[in-house]
């Protein structure tokens, strides 16, 4: 069962087109494992706040009352238990302990999650960022959607897929820099070419005994498990067309990608982030190919682009070279993100900080001002009542003395007709 502090838990970690599906289609094979397609639920909870609009209205009602109503300890207890539903009603009645949250993108929050469960696993899949570039353009080829690698990094609104590319890959990398107790690095490269090897490393992170025939994912797909793993229907659709993993995918970049492609997505990236990944064999090749030697920096401009982008689509702001945290960082302050931008945090901007501060004490104080107007208005509603009230009495007092009157003559004819008679 998984824990308040996560423990039970594992998050793999990666940019899309990565290999996460054929990674999660083997760990689901293990009895002791409940991994399923694209969750992502998580990045739901973080933006409830944001409450955008919906047919039956209220957003701005929503927004106040998450900004001035639901303090952050509050907001971050309720997803938790929240999330822990979900986690543990997937665990019940299928004998397995451990949880893998597959999710592409939850780079989109990685302060939020070393916050919210500080010590689950979390495994960091790595692929050639030139085979992730090809295998986006593969994928949206065959299903009509279509991708231009250069269009989509030049574009003047916000493409989520040249985030990825980018933004989200800088941010993992710098998120798995430093060594930590709960983190493993998993290469897509390696995990194709030995694949029982990789499990074996990988079980024993976990904390459990690799399973025989766990990489076979084609011998499993009538149980119950992997029913549900094919039952989403997100993820990569090559993947039932093969049962096992195979390496036709390694180095397809260079017969999918064109020279200006390669070209141009390596002075984006930088020489840097290959080098720290393990790709530099695969960088040299591109500058033997393009006969461009590529700065060790990514380009400062299109990265400033594709971030000014993605805050105003998005209003979150993330904490610059973010490093993994969690409860076995002892001493290590862990940031969080929750609406418009992370508080409390050392790195952060101070004017965006007390603009944050502002925009919260504003929203209180209108909270406050709501609550006196209609206390005002409570209060001359019932003004009104007692007034109202005051001059019904007045009405029926007015009737007293002629009821007296009735009353009397009524017992002076009962004695006359008694005296009579």
């Amino acid at each position: 069962m998984v824990d308040v502090q996560g423990n039970g838990l594992v998050f793999l970690l990666c940019v899309p087109r990565s290999g996460s599906s054929l990674s999660t289609v083997m760990l689901q094979n293990h009895s002791r494992i409940f991994a399923t397609q694209e969750m992502w639920f998580l990045m739901s909870l973080v933006d409830l706040s944001k409450a955008d609009a919906r047919p039956y209205g209220g957003s701005p009602i929503i927004r106040q009352f998450y900004s001035a109503m639901v303090s952050d300890d509050v907001f971050e207890k309720a997803c938790r238990s929240f999330a822990l539903e979900i986690y543990n009603g997937f665990l019940q009645g299928n004998g397995a302990d451990f949880v893998v949250d597959k999710s592409p993108r939850y780079y989109y929050m990685l302060e939020w999650l070393d916050r919210l469960f500080p010590e689950s696993k979390r495994i960091h899949l790595q692929r050639n960022p030139l085979s992730i570039a090809a295998s986006y353009k593969k994928v949206n080829r065959n299903n009509g959607e279509g991708f231009n690698l250069i269009s989509s990094l030049q574009s003047p609104n916000m493409n989520m897929k040249a985030v990825d590319l980018t933004l989200g890959l800088l941010r993992l990398n710098d998120y798995f820099a430093v060594q930590h107790a709960n983190a493993y690095e998993l290469r897509y490269e390696q995990l194709v070419s030995q694949p029982r090897e990789e499990l074996e490393k990988l079980c024993e992170f976990l904390g459990v005994g690799y399973e025989q025939g766990m990489e076979q994912y084609g011998r499993h797909v009538e149980s119950t498990k992997s029913n549900m793993f094919y039952s989403m229907g997100v993820g990569d659709p090559f993947l039932s067309t093969h049962q096992e993993a195979h390496k036709n995918s390694v180095n397809n970049w260079k017969s999918i990608l064109d020279a200006s492609e390669v070209e141009t997505y390596c002075r984006v990236l930088g020489a840097d982030v290959f080098h720290r990944m393990g790709y530099s064999e695969q960088l040299h090749e591109a500058e033997q190919w393009t006969g461009v030697r590529y700065e060790a920096d990514p380009d400062q401009e299109v990265i400033e682009r594709l971030s000014r982008q993605f805050t105003e689509a998005t209003g979150c702001i993330w904490q610059p070279h973010y490093h993994i945290q969690g409860a076995s960082s002892a001493g290590t302050p862990i940031n969080e993100v929750h609406g418009i931008t992370n508080q409390s945090e050392p790195n952060t901007d101070p004017t965006l900080a007390a603009l944050a501060t502002i925009r919260q004490l504003e929203a209180a104080l209108r909270a406050a001002d709501n609550r006196l107007e209609r206390g005002y208005s409570e209060r001359e509603r019932l003004k009104q009542q007692l007034a109202s009230a005051h001059s019904k009495l007045q009405r029926i007092k007015s009737w007293i003395p002629f009821g007296q009157q009735i009353s009397a003559w009524a017992s002076q004819r009962k004695i006359l007709r008694g005296g009579k008679s």
